[in-house]
């Protein structure tokens, strides 16, 4: 039988790429969206050539009542969920004594809240059946911080947090909690930097390249199929932060 899995913020960057991966691996994929829906009908028609069938189902993680219906969806075609993978994330960038309660609760809402929600949302049914993966996308920013990007810091270090203490509450049910921190990879996210920027950045990095969304689609996949890692931030960022 298939293995089951929601992905959070699917239409674009990192979760496109890991939806395709995972979709190719046999896995059953529910790809979420919120307001890019084009990219989403796009990726499902891409699989389809392939034949391959993905799920897509537009709903905005920072909305509980929008989240149960996307659980509700999966259960009632499928009876399972066993892998969900929180990806939903955006950035802000500005200065600390600029930012506003609205951007508070824009940024805070979207990287963090949902993560709670969904995973919230989700372990029952990973509890009742004695199984289940979780997998968070954090950030390097989430790991040693990032001038200018306060609050995106802020979101993924608690993602951090979380995925520490809910991997040790879980364990006992056979749940794998575990967290992936990318550097900067090559998505519509950092499309903002200038090449000037990215040359410096790739000055700063061991490997002196930028990373790809399929580095960290195929981690994701090695997360799946490994029965014994949980409790990991796992820094893909081609040396940025050895410590």
């Amino acid at each position: 039988m298939k293995k089951i899995a929601i992905i959070t913020g699917a239409s674009k960057g990192i979760g496109r790429q890991v939806a395709k991966e995972l979709a190719k691996s046999n896995i059953q994929v529910i790809a979420n969206y919120n307001k890019s829906e084009k990219d989403a009908i796009q990726l499902k028609e891409e699989l389809k050539k392939e034949n391959i069938e993905i799920d897509i189902f537009k709903a905005n993680v920072t909305k509980r009542e929008e989240i149960k219906k996307m659980v509700q969806f999966a259960l009632e075609k499928y009876h399972k969920i066993d892998i969900l993978i929180n990806n939903a994330g955006i950035s802000e960038y500005k200065m600390f004594t600029d930012e506003t309660d609205e951007d508070w609760n824009n940024v805070i809402n979207t990287n963090l809240y949902s993560v709670f929600a969904m995973t919230q949302e989700v372990v029952p049914n990973m509890i009742h059946n004695k199984n289940g993966c979780i997998i968070n996308i954090s950030s390097i920013w989430g790991i040693v911080g990032a001038s200018l990007e306060v609050l995106y810091s802020i979101s993924k270090s608690g993602i951090n947090g979380m995925t520490k203490a809910l991997a040790k509450e879980l364990g006992p049910s056979n749940i794998r909690v575990n967290a992936i921190a990318p550097g900067i990879i090559n998505t519509q996210m950092n499309s903002k930097l200038s090449e000037e920027e990215i040359t410096r950045i790739k000055e700063e990095i061991p490997l002196e390249k930028i990373g790809n969304p399929i580095e960290i689609a195929k981690c994701i996949k090695w997360l799946i199929d490994d029965n014994y890692t949980t409790g990991q931030i796992i820094s893909i960022n081609g040396g940025w932060s050895i410590t």
